[in-house]
């Protein structure tokens, strides 16, 4: 078993993405309290965009202090949670910024839900804390195209009249995920993703990877004395995605048009930050191997030695 998943809850195969889960998280469950209200923890881009979107369809408490820059996790005892909500939504990593959590929120009693689109089965994870977890695959378990939704069975048969049928959980799990046709070249993809991650040792061995692999570039950054900067706060490091600025705290343009340049010389792409935050992202998705970060660590220290 890959994710040890408890027989009271459904898998199901869906389009759409990650984007489409942050409709249907709201449509599907946000009825399950009169109060129609939910509380979102927001630490990233991709969290702020569900937030957003489940305004639409309830009343939506950002439970911490709005955050002027996305690189940190609010301490815990900041948040307001509310005990009639009808769910706790986060994103357990976030991309764009590289924050991911450690540790999984305490809801007291409150349905837990989790958008893992970048760090499924990249560790373990305990399936029975969570209400729902969704997942768009083509980040560690296939290519675009399939969504894995794990929902537990009690959470099926409440979503809002006005929810899409394709988007109803209770119906796509009754149809075994076959209420319309199924993204098959992308399920057939992860099945064979998934037959290589049980081969490999499971999530319990993706997580040793991902420590070794993660720890092998922030090892770099730190020990740079500020020639390549994390602005990440060390407790919510990211081990999928990894930002980094290089020549000083805000990058130098033209350091960091010389990393990228010699890193694609060396057959290293997509090293670019995301467009809205600029500077370099390493991005270590299962599917990147040991001996491929070495090869950009051994680089990030030739280019260290040269430019410092």
């Amino acid at each position: 078993m890959l994710a040890n998943i408890p027989d009271n809850y459904k898998v199901l195969f869906l389009q759409g993405g990650g984007s489409g889960q942050f409709s249907s998280v709201p449509l599907n469950l946000i009825g399950l309290q009169k109060d129609r209200c939910a509380d979102y923890l927001v630490t990233g881009t991709w969290s702020a965009k569900a937030a957003k979107e489940a305004e639409k369809y309830g009343q939506i408490n950002i439970v911490h202090p709005k955050l002027d820059s996305y690189m940190k996790i609010p301490d815990p005892s900041t948040w307001t949670l509310n005990s009639s909500a009808s769910y706790v939504y986060y994103c357990c990593n976030e991309t764009v910024h590289g924050v991911e959590f450690n540790f999984t929120p305490e809801t007291n009693g409150v349905v837990l839900v989790c958008d893992m689109s970048s760090n499924f089965l990249s560790r373990p994870v305990d399936v029975s804390k969570f209400g729902l977890i969704f997942a768009g695959a083509q980040k560690n378990v296939g290519c675009a195209g399939v969504t894995v939704v794990i929902v537990r069975e009690d959470l099926l048969g409440h979503a809002l009249k006005e929810c899409p049928i394709v988007l109803d959980y209770k119906v796509q799990a009754e149809m075994n995920s076959l209420y319309h046709t199924p993204p098959c070249f992308s399920i057939y993809i992860m099945a064979l993703v998934l037959d290589w991650i049980k081969n490999n040792g499971g999530s319990a061995a993706m997580e040793r990877l991902n420590k070794q692999k993660s720890s092998m570039i922030y090892d770099i950054i730190n020990a740079s004395n500020g020639f390549y900067v994390c602005p990440v706060d060390v407790t919510c490091q990211s081990r999928m995605n990894i930002p980094f600025r290089v020549g000083k705290k805000e990058g130098d343009d033209a350091l960091e048009k010389a990393f990228l340049d010699g890193a694609s010389k060396r057959g290293m792409i997509s090293l670019k930050g995301h467009r809205s935050v600029g500077g370099i992202r390493a991005s270590l998705y299962n599917a990147v191997t040991v001996e491929d970060t070495e090869a950009l660590a051994a680089y990030m220290r030739e280019f260290l030695k040269e430019y410092q």
